[in-house]
């Protein structure tokens, strides 16, 4: 398969690290020459400078016999753009946008064959919202995943002892839980995967992989392990697109602080968040957090744009309390 992509930062090259060992012929696009360099370094691939958005660069890039156009740069109107042009003028069969604005991602009509031409838009740091709201309403898992239009969940728990089913065989599910309808598709011990049989026991420390109803999930992670309690305090630590995006999907539901080291965004971010306490201030800053009680935080995240600080207040939170620590 002939594929471009747009863009050659972390989301552009990631996929094409991906794509590039599967007998795909792959081009990167990017107006950063230093980007596309380092890149073709590592990967056996053809690159091209330039503007993204422009036909003739497109066109130089192969647009004309492309199968696939990828376009992940960090501009939505490149991206909606560039999608717009590979359809109208060069019938593109398949075409995908990043798209990072809450406003376009409202109006998908936008997308639409009249419109911008956008076969699918993803939006990374609304999946990763929706990835760590998940893991705030069941704390007890390790990953969440919804199907079906968030109808059925695939989700993964720890089992520990005092769970019910700890120490039994999966056969008892069913007569632990006869009216919910349930099955384990997976279980990882000591970082070996095993195939889950009728007979199978699940021991303190298994990765269980487990499928059923979303609206059942609790009653099947209770199976598995004894339930914390339900989650109130949420603690964030940095408020860029990931972080305000998460407390305003929470705030309604829980009692949500936001701390911000940048002066004006955190002022910002106060006007936007009608129910989140926001802090200006160093999420690395110990005396900070046990000014605000990190001791009483059931879920902390930190989502900052700078690793080390995420390890480093990750570090802080748990060490003064904090129930479940995301980074």
């Amino acid at each position: 398969m002939k594929i471009l992509i747009l863009g050659a930062g972390q989301v552009g090259s990631t996929v094409a690290e991906s794509l590039v060992g599967e007998a795909n012929d792959i081009t990167v696009v990017d107006s950063d020459g230093a980007k596309l360099a380092a890149l073709q370094e590592r990967l056996d691939l053809r690159t091209l400078t330039g503007n993204a958005s422009h036909p003739g660069v497109l066109e130089r890039a192969g647009i004309a016999d492309t199968d696939m156009l990828l376009a992940v740069t960090q501009s939505d109107e490149v991206n909606m753009v560039a999608c717009k042009i590979a359809a109208s003028l060069y019938n593109t069969p398949t075409r995908i946008a990043r798209i990072h604005s809450a406003d376009f991602l409202a109006r998908p009509e936008l997308f639409n064959r009249d419109n911008f031409c956008v076969d699918f838009s993803i939006c990374p740091e609304q999946i990763l919202t929706d990835y760590i709201s998940k893991l705030v309403e069941f704390p007890e898992a390790l990953q969440v995943l919804r199907f079906a239009q968030g109808k059925v969940s695939l989700v993964a728990v720890r089992a520990f002892q005092g769970g019910p089913l700890v120490g039994h065989p999966l056969s008892l599910l069913h007569e632990h839980m006869p009216n919910i309808d349930a099955r384990v598709a997976a279980i990882f011990r000591k970082d070996s995967p095993l195939m889950p049989q009728g007979n199978t026991v699940v021991e303190e420390g298994d990765e269980v992989f487990f499928i059923a109803a979303t609206e059942s999930i609790r009653s099947v992670l209770g199976e598995m392990r004894r339930m914390d309690q339900p989650t109130k305090r949420v603690m964030i630590v940095g408020g860029g697109n990931i972080g305000r995006r998460l407390a305003r999907a929470l705030e309604q539901d829980y009692q949500v602080k936001l701390i911000e080291f940048n002066k004006h965004a955190s002022e910002k971010l106060a006007g936007e968040l009608t129910n989140t306490l926001v802090l200006h201030g160093d999420g690395t800053d110990e005396q900070l957090m046990q000014q605000e009680n990190i001791g009483e935080v059931d879920v902390f995240c930190a989502l900052t744009n700078d690793d080390e600080n995420n390890i480093m207040s990750s570090l802080l939170a748990k060490q003064g309390g904090a129930r479940k620590v995301i980074a």
